[in-house]
């Protein structure tokens, strides 16, 4: 079987956490290849997510390397038997392989914290709202990406409607409540649905108001937890950029940041009436 052309970022991450278990074990990947009855190339397509790898094949890597962190073990095994193709699969060769990635991660999170700083969560966004603000890029995008950006944003939020949907506690700046990216009675529509969103028994919606005292590494991030800790990853956005982040001492950092703006931010029946408010002044 050819290796993968285009690994998604979770096939990456199970091969991301198999070389750290070789690397902590002090085994270079030719041993690793040797044990496999492999080549030192197949062990790179492994730990690169171009190959996949089966459950059996995990707990052999990892009892070879001597991996004691049983509950890893067992999440990367679960993790590798993943065979089946989610409903993002189907925008593949239609949007770029960063909109497939995000709502990958999203699906598998048993739980999402996230800091919005200058627009609604994607999660809530309406449909005229996320358009405009699709359509509010720095380039012209063909109609038909804009229309499969748009609907990919929708069907994102059908996972709030699976009978477990994961918590979602959001963090939105005021300065995101008050932006018009479009017509008022578009920003108006949104922002009451978002104070119908902030009543899901899933969901906590929190303000930060313009009068809290920030900090300037406040930022707009995703942070999705996993099965254990260790495989929780970040997702950061701008207008510019975006990437996923997994190193422990980058999953400590975005915690902490969390935690701070939670201690800055309103409470939700607090925040709730403000997002109705602002949307009455309208």
């Amino acid at each position: 079987m050819p290796p993968r052309a285009y690994p998604t970022a979770r096939q990456k991450r199970v091969g991301i956490e198999l070389r750290k278990l070789r690397e902590r074990a002090g085994m270079s990947g030719s041993q690793l290849a040797a044990f496999l009855g492999g080549e030192r190339a197949q062990v790179s397509h492994l730990e690169s997510g171009r190959y996949g790898v089966s459950a059996e094949r995990v707990r052999r890597i990892a009892a070879h390397c001597s991996a004691t962190d049983q509950h890893l073990v067992d999440a990367l095994a679960s993790m590798a038997e993943e065979r089946g193709k989610g409903w993002w699969e189907e925008y593949r060769g239609i949007l770029s392989p960063g909109f497939l990635d995000l709502a990958e991660l999203q699906h598998h999170a048993l739980y999402m914290r996230a800091i919005e700083m200058l627009y609604i969560p994607g999660l809530f966004q309406t449909e005229a709202y996320a358009r405009e603000l699709i359509t509010s890029g720095i380039s012209d995008l063909p109609k038909s990406e804009i229309n499969a950006r748009v609907e990919h944003r929708m069907r994102c939020r059908d996972m709030f409607s699976r009978p477990n949907p994961p918590k979602f506690e959001a963090f939105i700046h005021e300065a995101a409540l008050r932006m018009r990216y479009g017509p008022v009675e578009i920003v108006r529509a949104q922002l009451e649905f978002l104070s119908e969103v902030s009543l899901w028994p899933s969901v906590t919606v929190r303000v930060i108001p313009f009068e809290a005292r920030m900090t300037a590494s406040v930022h707009s991030m995703l942070y999705a937890g996993a099965a254990i800790p260790q495989l929780d990853t970040v997702h950061v956005d701008s207008a510019f950029d975006a990437g996923f982040l997994d190193a422990e001492a980058q999953l400590a950092k975005y915690r902490a940041l969390l935690d701070s703006v939670a201690g800055i931010s309103l409470g939700t029946d607090e925040s709730t009436k403000f997002i109705q408010r602002i949307a009455q002044e309208m």
